[in-house]
């Protein structure tokens, strides 16, 4: 009887696995085969697209999978199918994975390189995009807004993804929350690398946005974490979240020219993070708060030296009754068991506060209300110089309570001792860039509201039953390897490039010799010309960074006989020029340097050392929607040119501009018409806290004769602007420059004879961008 139940139920187990959905892998190797194996799959189905170039190709990935059985689009090899040219990838359904894409050489034709929906109704969830990278996929245009990765739908991934390169518009990665489909998502962006993404020159460079304003009443429930986030530069904010309940936890924040902020949306967990500076970049940033009930607890800052916006903690004044788009004002905030590691005045409070423009603000723009019921209890500072200021009051703190935090400060005094109290300490090191406090002595713990459930330290030992004011317990301290960039990303790709030595290239004064050299050199190589006249009879093209200098000590002269209205220079993408005790001569039509005025997909660079520049029609001239990091102009004789350096295009009112760092040191400028230095960023914008311009020990003779508004040095809208210890003499001009009082702005020990006056407009009406 029991051999005959053993037979029966083998057999039924027989026709039961019969009767499953047997998995299938099927390699494709064109749009065609990939469509249709799409069109076909089932759950557990695995797609293997063959290792090659796929151009043009704009996959929607539609499927049914389940937990156990996903669908899955993969590379036949991991980084070596790449998809480039006109092409994207939209999903939708539920349990997909996609693997192993390298996107690069393109851009995407729709508003998102990878998508998760196909539609507005049709969304993915449960789904996974891993082990990818994006890397300088831009659009052609630097206003041509659009986002690498886009979630929609709930419970989607990206992880072990290596994301770079972004320079136009809109962030990186955005959840987006718009219809019910999409809130309370539990996305995860987890165990990415999110390697530089150069300044932008403006807003909506984020890296990261959590919804928008108009969805900042939803909660989202987003996690961020075990990120490494390196060289993160596109604007002020690197995460900007905008909904509720977010988690951002456990990242790393490697030199990155921004901060994390709440910027809209409330209840935000912010834990177990490092934000690592290196004590000279003030746009390094920490974290700015906006809004309610956020918790900061357990993050380590070490050499952020930052500023208002970004400063190490910014708690920002609000405006009262602000609308969806603005500043709220916070309230209700707990900032705990944090550690601040040679920070300059790590505590600035009513950031932002601007009452004193009420004469050029509507009052829907005046952030006058400060911070309430905020919690600041059981955190270490320690500086190894001492800091007068370490809580600075943009507006009164009277709303924030300080409870149990302690501070060595080498026994220099501070005006907050009533707040932080002042004690002695040593510092271990953990690594180059972790230093932990030793604390030999029992202090008191502030055990306030919800304080119990702050179980975990930094390392995610448990504070139970131990000292635990600061980021970490007491004890013995391992090097986490923060640093380490296997922990992150791709396994397939690491963006660590060896570095070379340059190649030394002479170039005689034959002709072609010059432009052969160039187009043939590598990236960083270095052109030398002998000495004598270079006859130059069209723009040459820098597209990779390149230095040309004289091989001797006498300048080599570069004559050039091209086209009117062409450059000696042409800057393309990726073109970073340095130019060397060279002397650069024109017919007074052309320029000397420009960039393309189309198709500027990726930065340009400039740096002019010890050159003489003379008769052309502009000395540089940047066209629209291009920027460049860094322009230099040093120990350089510019004269009888038409116009100088013109950086004005911008003139969309929306907070962008042309150049980063525009320097002027140690120049000679005689018989420049107009536009001597033009530098424009318009729009009133409180986030966009750039350019930065630079004039020092420089001579200004007989210049601006030309200059329709009369002014020499056109800084309109400039954020940060130094003009000093220069010369200017017999400029037929009214003003010599029109400084923004209420920025930063300055002028110092400068001779002028003849040439107007330098004037300070404390408040300098801007139009407003929203």
């Amino acid at each position: 009887m029991k051999k005959a139940l053993l037979i029966l139920s083998l057999f039924f187990s027989l026709l039961s696995c019969s009767k499953k959905t047997t998995s299938a892998s099927i390699k494709v190797s064109d749009v065609k085969e990939l469509a249709e194996a799409i069109s076909k799959a089932k759950a557990g189905d695995n797609i293997v697209l063959a290792n090659g170039i796929w151009k043009d190709v704009q996959i929607k990935f539609i499927g049914e999978g389940t937990k156990d059985k996903p669908i899955t689009i993969e590379a036949e090899t991991s980084g070596k199918v790449f998809i480039e040219g006109l092409s994207n990838l939209e999903i939708a359904g539920n349990y997909l994975i996609v693997k192993g894409l390298y996107f690069r050489n393109g851009h995407t034709p729709t508003d998102n390189v990878i998508a998760f929906r196909t539609s507005e109704e049709k969304v993915a969830n449960y789904s996974r995009v891993t082990n990818c990278v994006i890397l300088d996929y831009n659009q052609p245009q630097r206003d041509s807004d659009d986002l690498w990765v886009q979630f929609y739908g709930t419970h989607n991934k990206l992880d072990h993804c290596y994301i770079a390169g972004k320079t136009n518009g809109g962030p990186t990665v955005r959840v987006d929350l718009k219809g019910n489909q999409s809130i309370r998502n539990y996305h995860q962006i987890v165990d990415n690398h999110f390697g530089p993404r150069p300044r932008k020159g403006g807003a909506r460079g984020e890296t990261i946005q959590l919804g928008s304003s108009f969805t900042s009443m939803s909660p989202s429930n987003t996690t961020i974490a075990n990120n490494l986030f390196e060289e993160c530069n596109g604007e002020v904010e690197i995460i900007s979240s905008k909904t509720n309940f977010n988690e951002i936890r456990n990242n790393v924040f490697y030199k990155s020219e921004g901060s994390v902020v709440t910027r809209h949306g409330n209840y935000a967990v912010i834990d177990g993070n490092y934000f690592i500076g290196d004590g000279v970049n003030k746009n390094y940033g920490g974290i700015r708060l906006v809004n309610t009930g956020h918790w900061v607890i357990n993050n380590y800052f070490y050499n952020i030296i930052g500023e208002n916006f970004r400063s190490p903690l910014a708690v920002m004044n609000g405006i009262p009754k602000s609308p969806l788009n603005r500043y709220n004002q916070v309230t209700d905030v707990v900032v705990a068991y944090n550690t601040y590691i040679d920070c300059k005045s790590p505590w600035q409070f009513g950031v932002g506060t601007n009452i004193e423009q009420t004469d050029v603000l509507p009052p829907s723009e005046i952030r006058s209300a400060r911070a309430l019921r905020t919690e600041v209890a059981n955190n270490i500072i320690y500086n190894k110089i001492g800091d007068k200021n370490v809580i600075v009051e943009h507006d009164k703190a009277d709303g924030v309570r300080f409870n149990n935090n302690i501070i060595y400060n080498q026994g220099e005094d501070f005006i907050d001792a009533a707040r932080i109290q002042a004690t002695e300490f040593d510092v271990i090191k953990v690594s180059d860039y972790i230093y932990l406090p030793k604390l030999t002595s029992e202090f008191d713990i502030y055990k306030g509201f919800g304080f119990e459930k702050i179980t975990k330290d930094l390392f995610g030992n448990s504070r139970e039953g131990k000292n635990s004011i600061g980021a970490t317990v007491q004890g013995e301290f391992k090097d986490p390897n923060i640093l380490d960039k296997t922990k992150y990303g791709a396994d397939w790709y690491s963006n660590i490039i060896e570095a070379k030595e340059p190649k030394v290239i002479e170039v005689t004064a034959g002709e072609g010799d010059f432009e052969t050299k160039i187009a043939t050199a590598k990236s960083g190589d270095i052109i030398a010309l002998n000495p004598g006249k270079h006859l130059v009879s069209k723009a040459i093209v820098i597209n990779k960074t390149i230095t040309i200098q004289s091989k001797e000590s006498d300048k080599a002269e570069i004559v050039f006989t091209g086209t009117d209205n062409t450059p000696v220079f042409e800057l393309n993408p990726y073109g970073i020029l340095h130019i060397k005790n060279v002397v650069l001569t024109g017919n007074g039509k052309q320029k000397a340097f420009s960039n393309l005025k189309e198709n500027m997909s990726n930065h340009f660079g400039l740096t002019v050392s010890g050159c003489d520049i003379n008769n052309f029609n502009y000395v540089l001239k940047a066209y629209k929607q291009t920027f460049a990091q860094e322009i230099t102009f040093e120990n350089t004789a510019i004269s009888n040119c038409k116009n100088g350096i013109e950086l004005s295009e911008e003139t969309n009112d929306k907070g962008d501009y042309n150049v980063e760092f525009l320097t002027i040191d140690n120049c000679s400028f005689e018989n420049v018409d107009q536009n001597v230095i033009d530098y424009y960023r318009g729009g009133y914008d409180e986030s966009t806290i750039g350019g930065n311009l630079l004039v020092t020990n420089s001579d200004f003779i007989n210049c601006g004769s030309k200059e329709e508004n009369g002014i020499l040095l056109n800084t309109r809208g400039i954020v940060n602007v130094e003009i000093s210890n220069n010369t200017f003499k017999n400029n037929p001009v009214k003003l010599v420059a029109l400084l923004w009082g209420a920025k930063n702005n300055s002028h110092a020990n400068n001779q002028i004879t003849n040439s107007g006056k330098i004037k300070v407009e404390e408040n300098l009406k801007m139009k407003l961008m929203y």
